[in-house]
């Protein structure tokens, strides 16, 4: 097929021009190209010897052999250099190639191309180079042709293939890649070929023969045009990128896990619920970890014990406490293996047992990670949750059919969740088992939640400053004391937390032991103050204690405990109430038809302080009079001055008539109560009092007779109470105290008969020698008495006055299934 040479063809770029010689020697014919690429006209040319023709003052053709062609020629091939003038400012030279022919004579003759030297040179040079970097480049070149199909390609590209490099001459991409991959090159090759936009970084995977690994390759394409600019094809550079994607792809997985790692650092353990850090482990694992996860917890760690039976071999009960899933809601089974495929699904809250020989019992027996068979495609690991060398339960990792199955750095990221999700659960454990702990030592130590006394009607309420811990050191007690008389003490050891509550303990248990011996209540402060002075000290009461080399040095401040407490006695009968206070602020007091009021008392110092004397204030209040002692935590916040919260608290009381538990809630409504900066503690009374009908009160002269009196104005009084089953007892017990007191005291006696919950007999007299119990020997005539009065009564005791002292006994009221005390029978067991 012939067609026109197009301009820029490779003949234009290596100047090639040619001329003929005649038999002669003589230049016979003589090219337009000749003409141009010389700068000789045929006229100037035809019919001369080439060597006049080419020839130049300065230097003559060279041609090599023995003659130079013109006048003879002999049939041999010559080759000579001419130089020419390219044009004004550069000299051109050319090589001249004569080969010999004949004419249609027969005649010799001859036939002469010649070339640029140096095009040729530059060609040669190219070809040289592009040769040695397709040749010798680690890269793989490959080339297509205009119809897509291979035309060269170098050993690089073969050998990343697989093949030979003779193999892919005239290949499609068809015929050594995938057709998914062979069809994204094709429309990548027609696409460069159609616009000449070169196609950079080209993401191609294909197998390669012998090896197991596909590998992945970047090819970058862009098209070859010939000399006169039409493209001819389409050239590659392929890279082979396995072992960087594999490096990158490593990479991502590390920045995965250890954002996946920082997100649990900070989303886990945020409670200190069991249950909700295994869901936060959960929501942290689902689904950018796994697919299906689920958290089972020793049953016997949830109900707070401390070792399990059968922790130590897996075999012991756990629950499920959560469960996760990207992909469906339907709980992963106890144990995926083989042999327990059938097994029934276990549900949130259930608790199970995992088969001895299973995985996941294998995985809490040994503490160490392990894999569990599942179906086809399926890849589950069972972790067990360790946390200070103790497994608290076990978390199952599941990937689904169609993930990447779980690898040995995913194992290590499971064990690092399991465990950073465990020691939060065990940290759970371990505050739900000491706030536990805490919470029946602050409850032990506060009153019932409705204490009762004679006279008075009570209402109380106990909020924590940290409702996490729900312990502190605010205090409140009510002491029923002998005479129906009772003790409102209300108390706060500075501080919070665990430690305020126990020395909280000790001074609460301090004030009921000081209150049992019937002590006024500045002698209790009194006594309270150097106990909380010694508090916290080695050595009790000590205020220093030896450091190094038995040098002194001051007691740690932080180990003083300070506290205030006000202390009020109560008597139903006079309607006298007695105060001492150690810092508190002021009880408040409400009486009808009045504004609340704080009680003038004497403030005092806190206790703790040491040394420091207390007063006492006794006031005469009416029955229906409401009586507050509260702590700081109810009317003092960094939201408002003390003196505000004062008022507001006074003005909350605005009803003493209002039922005792429903003034309790209009006051911590009206209040700020929700602070949370300190403990709370409110003890309301309403005042009752004794009727005068319930009290029984003589004086009786000391001498023998008023024995018998006493025994009758006891007999005559009991019917009018109903309490004729207490006859005998009260008359046999009132008979004894007399006689004690005709005994052993000095001036009048008096006698008391209080009824109210309980019946309490009181003989007073002018003696200080308190009545001692001790056991009669059998051949003793007397000393039987006070045995009697203890095994005959409830109670019994004695207490000083300021005049001498009170005996007094206290019977339980029949309630018509219980008859009272046999006396007969009491009396014969004293012997």
């Amino acid at each position: 097929m012939w067609q026109n040479s197009p301009p820029g063809s490779l003949y234009d770029y290596i100047r090639v021009a040619s001329f003929s010689l005649g038999p002669d020697g003589r230049i016979e014919q003589w090219s337009e190209r000749a003409a141009e690429l010389f700068g000789i006209t045929p006229g100037q040319a035809l019919g001369r010897d080439p060597q006049d023709v080419f020839a130049t003052p300065q230097q003559g053709v060279l041609f090599s052999g023995d003659a130079l062609p013109g006048h003879d020629l002999d049939g041999r091939a010559w080759t000579g250099l001419v130089p020419y003038q390219r044009d004004e400012r550069q000299q051109g030279l050319a090589e001249i190639y004569v080969m010999p022919s004949r004419n249609e004579r027969g005649e010799r003759a001859a036939l002469c191309v010649a070339v640029d030297v140096r095009a040729l040179q530059g060609i040669e040079t190219d070809i040289a180079a592009s040769e040695a970097v397709f040749g010798q480049s680690p890269l793989g070149f490959f080339f297509f042709g205009t119809d897509l199909r291979l035309l060269r390609v170098n050993e690089s590209f073969a050998q990343a293939l697989g093949r030979p490099v003779a193999w892919h001459r005239g290949r499609t991409p068809h015929d050594f890649l995938p057709r998914s991959e062979a069809e994204r090159l094709t429309a990548a090759l027609r696409q460069v070929l159609d616009s000449g936009r070169p196609v950079a970084d080209l993401q191609l995977v294909g197998p390669v023969p012998g090896q197991a690994e596909r590998r992945r390759w970047s090819v970058s394409l862009y098209r070859l045009h010939g000399g006169s600019g039409r493209p001819i094809g389409v050239a590659a550079i392929a890279t082979d990128v396995t072992g960087r994607r594999r490096a990158e792809r490593e990479a991502a997985g590390v920045r995965r896990n250890l954002a996946l790692l920082n997100e649990a650092s900070a989303r886990i353990g945020t409670s200190l619920d069991l249950e909700t850090t295994a869901r936060e482990l959960l929501d942290v694992a689902v689904p950018q970890f796994c697919d299906l996860a689920s958290v089972d917890l020793y049953q016997g760690l949830l109900v707070g014990d401390e070792a399990p039976p059968g922790l130590a071999d897996g075999s012991a009960e756990l629950r499920r406490v959560a469960f996760a899933s990207a992909v469906s809601g339907a709980p992963v089974a106890p144990d995926t293996s083989a042999d327990s495929l059938g097994e029934k699904a276990v549900q949130v809250g259930e608790v199970h047992r995992y088969a001895f020989h299973s995985p996941c019992a294998g995985a809490l027996r040994t503490a160490q990670p392990q894999a569990v068979p599942g179906a086809s495609g399926q890849s589950t690991l069972a972790v067990p949750m360790v946390a200070r060398d103790t497994v608290v339960g076990l978390v199952q990792f599941t990937r689904t059919r169609g993930s990447e199955p779980f690898g040995e750095r995913d194992r290590a990221v499971a064990v690092e969740l399991a465990s950073r999700a465990a020691v939060c659960i065990d940290n759970a454990r371990l505050y739900r088992r000491e706030h536990e702990r805490a919470l029946i030592l602050q409850r032990s130590l506060l009153p019932p939640v409705d204490p009762e006394a004679a006279g008075l009607e009570i209402a109380c309420r106990y909020l924590p400053g940290n409702a996490a811990t729900e312990v502190g050191g605010d205090w409140f007690d009510v002491i029923e004391l002998p005479g129906h008389r009772t003790a409102l003490v209300v108390g706060d050891v500075m501080g919070r937390g665990l430690r305020a509550a126990v020395a909280m303990g000790e001074l609460r248990t301090a004030v009921r032991t000081l209150a049992m011996l019937d002590m006024e209540p500045a002698e209790v402060l009194s006594a309270l103050d150097e106990i909380a002075h010694g508090l916290g000290r080695p050595g009790g009461k000590q205020s220093a204690s030896r450091g190094v080399r038995g040098s002194v040095r001051p007691a740690d401040l932080s180990e003083v405990y300070l506290a205030t407490c006000v202390y009020a006695v109560y008597d139903p009968v006079t309607r006298r109430c007695t105060v001492a206070n150690a810092g508190h602020l002021p009880p408040v007091l409400v009486e009808e038809g009045r504004p609340a009021r704080l009680l003038e008392v004497q403030p005092g110092m806190p206790l703790g302080v040491g040394g420091e004397l207390f007063e006492e204030t006794v006031l005469e209040l009416p029955d229906g009079a409401l009586l507050a002692l509260y702590t700081d935590g109810l009317v003092e916040s960094r939201d408002h001055p003390l003196d505000e919260g004062l008022q507001a608290f006074q003005d909350a009381l605005t009803d003493p008539a209002r039922p005792l538990e429903d003034v309790c809630d209009h006051v911590l409504s009206a209040l700020d109560t929700h602070h949370g900066e300190d403990d709370i503690a409110l003890l309301m009374a309403r005042l009752r009092g004794l009727p005068p009908g319930h009290v029984g009160d003589w004086t009786l002269p000391p001498e023998p007779r008023s024995v018998a009196r006493a025994r009758e104005l006891a007999r005559e009084l009991l019917p009018q109470w109903g309490l004729e089953a207490l006859v005998d007892t009260t008359e046999l017990l009132v008979s004894e105290l007399v006689t004690n007191a005709l005994r052993y005291g000095e001036g009048d006696i008096r006698l008391r008969l209080l009824l109210d919950r309980t019946l309490v007999c009181e003989v007073w007299d002018g003696g200080s020698v308190q009545p001692r119990r001790r056991r009669a020997r059998d051949t003793d005539e007397g000393g039987r008495g006070l045995q009697l009065v203890g095994l005959l009564s409830a109670a019994w005791g004695s207490r000083r006055i300021p005049d001498g002292k009170t005996v007094w006994f206290e019977l339980a009221l029949p309630d018509g299934e219980s008859g009272a005390p046999d006396a007969v029978e009491a009396l014969m067991s004293l012997y």
